[in-house]
């Protein structure tokens, strides 16, 4: 669990064994594939420049799929978020707020997740009205909304 309350400056976080272990691990193993890969290349030795050179493409390979696998089940989140901001929307904003949900962007929604019920008014209106960002929003919270949910 988090030390103090959730705010601006401390709700995103960094899973040590995803950032500190597994993509320094996948990204050094392209990094020495890279290096084997030249070293032959200038050796002039084809069987070698094959070798290192498919090594190279299976690292790249596997960097890639490390990556893409962590970023789904964020989108997926991101699509459950949109979902239940739009439902607390629905039950919190009066017309004509309400008949604007539509116009509100997905990443707007996301910023929102984090705004309490008294300011959420507030802030869809300016959100809307200045075309504010996922972060602009952010910082406009004034008490903010923790999210204590376990992260991907």
């Amino acid at each position: 669990m988090e030390k103090g309350p959730q705010t601006f400056a401390n709700h995103t976080q960094i899973d040590p064994p995803f950032h500190y272990f597994v993509a320094v691990v996948f990204t050094l193993n392209v990094l020495i594939a890279a290096g084997y890969f030249i070293y032959s290349f200038f050796s002039g030795r084809w069987g070698l420049i094959v070798f290192h050179g498919w090594l190279l493409i299976f690292a790249l390979a596997l960097l890639v799929a490390v990556t893409r696998i962590r970023v789904y089940p964020i989108r997926v989140q991101d699509r459950v978020i949109r979902l239940e901001e739009r439902l607390r929307l629905m039950s919190i904003l009066k017309e004509p707020l309400r008949s604007r949900i539509g116009e509100i962007q997905d990443t707007q929604l996301i910023g929102l997740r984090f705004a309490p019920d008294e300011e959420l008014p507030g802030l869809v209106q300016r959100a809307l009205d200045e075309k504010l960002s996922r972060t602009d929003i952010k910082k406009s919270i004034v008490k903010w909304r923790a999210d204590n949910s376990p992260r991907v």
